[in-house]
């Protein structure tokens, strides 16, 4: 049956088509490789196809046998087509390992996790103080205006309280914006002596840029007890800075003022990059800015039912960020938290 002119009565076809389905399902099922799929799709549903031919010859079967015979041949067609495409993923499943797969060729590694810079720079800096004898305690994250204020001796007009530098909920509560509010909670429930960094998320309403972010990090520490004094403090920032950027590390104190201590400083490194001798990074002073830091306040000391005559500490903190972009050359605090695995990739 070459010649779609040629005219079939309705036996003739339906016996054409029966055929064409017994012979095709047989073949198909047989089919061994991709190319002899290909070439039975040709065959049986190309445009020279037996079953193309069976269509066009249509035209010359009576009006009323035509309908039924044209649906027969179609539903062979979609049936063809399944039964091809079901041939071919079977035999993509039992082929492509024995045809594309060279087992003597290593494997391919799977991509490996690194622990996040930020994370990193928290290990090492609690595992310095823990060496100090510091113990690590954590805070709740929504507090209350006495444990973010008033205990911490921040007057009730400082503008730190007003809503353009504090996130306030609804009920009145807030997100710390420091986590000094563990060190008040943790001594309203301890006495001294005391020995304690407390590393956190803390929240401020700032413009995120290159160097400011809603949401940061920070690691707070205080000591308390009998004798402690603002020597103490010296000596012991000088360790910690040199454990954290190498021994020849030099420390200088700035007077400062901060509500919470007494006196108070702000706490500078020589640049570890140019060894004090002036760069982009410290900005040419040879100088970086790392920490505040003080002896503790009175004012605190009775905000938690502390004798303020009979114990004496010091308290620090330092933003995790900015010891991460010190340390790492990093000049944008955007990247800890675009998770970009390019970036992260280089501290594995």
């Amino acid at each position: 049956m070459s010649d779609p002119s040629e005219v079939y009565n309705h036996q003739t076809i339906k016996d054409v088509l029966d055929e064409l389905e017994r012979t095709a399902v047989s073949r198909i099922a047989a089919a061994e490789s991709a190319e002899e799929l290909e070439k039975l799709r040709l065959e049986f549903l190309g445009k020279k196809a037996r079953l193309s031919l069976v269509l066009r010859s249509l035209g010359g079967v009576p009006p009323e046998e035509r309908s039924g015979l044209g649906q027969r041949a179609n539903l062979l067609r979609r049936s063809l087509e399944e039964r091809l495409k079901e041939q071919s993923g079977k035999l993509s499943k039992v082929l492509k390992p024995r045809a594309f797969l060279d087992l003597t060729l290593p494997g391919t590694r799977p991509e490996r996790g690194a622990v996040h810079p930020i994370t990193r720079i928290i290990a090492q800096i609690t595992d310095i103080f823990e060496k100090l004898n510091f113990e690590w305690v954590e805070g709740r994250e929504v507090e209350t205006a006495f444990y973010n204020f008033t205990a911490l001796n921040i007057p009730e007009d400082h503008p730190s309280r007003d809503s353009f530098d504090t996130f306030f909920t609804k009920e009145g509560h807030l997100l710390r914006s420091q986590t000094s509010t563990v060190q008040i909670r943790v001594m309203e429930k301890r006495k001294p002596p005391l020995r304690i960094i407390a590393p956190g998320r803390v929240y401020r309403p700032d413009t995120v840029d290159a160097s400011h972010s809603f949401m940061f990090h920070q690691i707070e520490g205080l000591m308390v007890d009998e004798k402690t004094t603002f020597s103490d403090l010296k000596g012991m920032i000088h360790v910690f800075l040199r454990a954290l950027f190498g021994k020849k590390t030099k420390v200088r104190f700035r007077p400062h003022f901060f509500p919470f201590t007494e006196p108070s400083v702000e706490v500078d490194m020589s640049c570890f990059i140019c060894d004090a001798k002036g760069c982009s990074v410290c900005g040419q002073k040879g100088w970086l800015e790392v920490m505040g830091a003080g002896s503790v306040d009175p004012n605190v000391f009775k905000a938690v039912g502390y004798d303020a005559k009979a114990v004496q500490g010091f308290a620090f903190g330092l933003g995790v960020e900015r010891i991460a972009m010190l340390k790492y050359g990093i000049t944008d605090i955007r990247l800890f938290y675009e998770n970009d695995i390019r970036f992260l990739k280089q501290f594995q």
